[in-house]
This record gives structure tokens, C-alpha cells and sequence, in this order.
């Protein structure tokens, strides 16, 4: 399935496990994709609830990008949560990734996007 995201059609990938846990929830999955600029690029996806300024997939699942930047460039700092701030992007259209998979493996949500197909 496509949803555009920032005037860019992002392919959602689901897997079976997915699609079923989608369908229990009452209430639906925020998928947050982040991209940190620093000295290295990262991506991750963040699962929650909370639908503020993410577009809606279907009625189980919304989508969000969110590009941030640490406030400097330290290995030391690294870590799961670096100091970092929001970076907003004048055009985000072409860092919005071209897909978004996601899966459902014992009990979690886990998710990955990428560029290229």
C-alpha cells in the first residue's frame, strides 16, 4: 500500500504479523520514522500513539517523518538518545524514504525504511 508523505508516495510493507496485530488495535499505530544528521546519518522508527502531525494510512496505521540534527558532532554523546533538536527542512521531500516495512515479532513492533528499492 502508498500514502504520499510530504508530495512523496511512500510504499508501506507489512508482513503478515503485522497486518494482524494492526487489526487488533483499537486505537492506531503511530510509525515515526527518524532521521538524525550528525556525523554519520541514522534511521530508526519509533512505534506509538499519539497521531499529532502524522498523516493517516488506513484506520490502523499512521506515518510520520521526522529529520533532527545533535547539537554537535561527539561519539561520546552517541548513544540511543543524543542531544539533539528538531531540524526543520524547508523542502523534506527528498528525505522522505520510498518505503517503510513493518513487522510484528513477539510482542514488538519493529520497522525499517530505506531510499532505494
Amino acid at each position: 500500500m502508498n500514502v504520499t508523505l510530504h508530495d512523496k508516495s511512500l510504499e508501506i510493507r507489512l508482513t503478515d504479523a503485522a497486518q494482524k496485530a494492526l487489526g487488533r488495535r483499537a486505537t492506531p499505530l503511530v510509525a515515526e520514522m527518524e532521521l538524525l544528521f550528525s556525523c554519520l546519518l541514522r534511521k530508526r522508527v519509533h512505534f506509538g500513539e499519539s497521531e499529532a502531525d502524522s498523516t493517516p494510512v488506513n484506520d490502523h496505521l499512521a506515518v510520520r517523518f521526522k529529520p533532527i540534527m545533535t547539537r554537535r558532532c561527539s561519539v561520546a554523546e552517541g548513544g540511543a538518545h543524543p542531544p539533539s533538536d528538531g531540524f526543520p527542512l524547508k523542502n523534506p521531500r527528498p528525505y522522505v524514504p520510498n518505503w517503510l516495512s513493518i513487522d510484528y515479532r513477539r510482542g514488538k513492533w519493529v520497522g525499517n525504511f530505506g531510499y532505494a528499492d
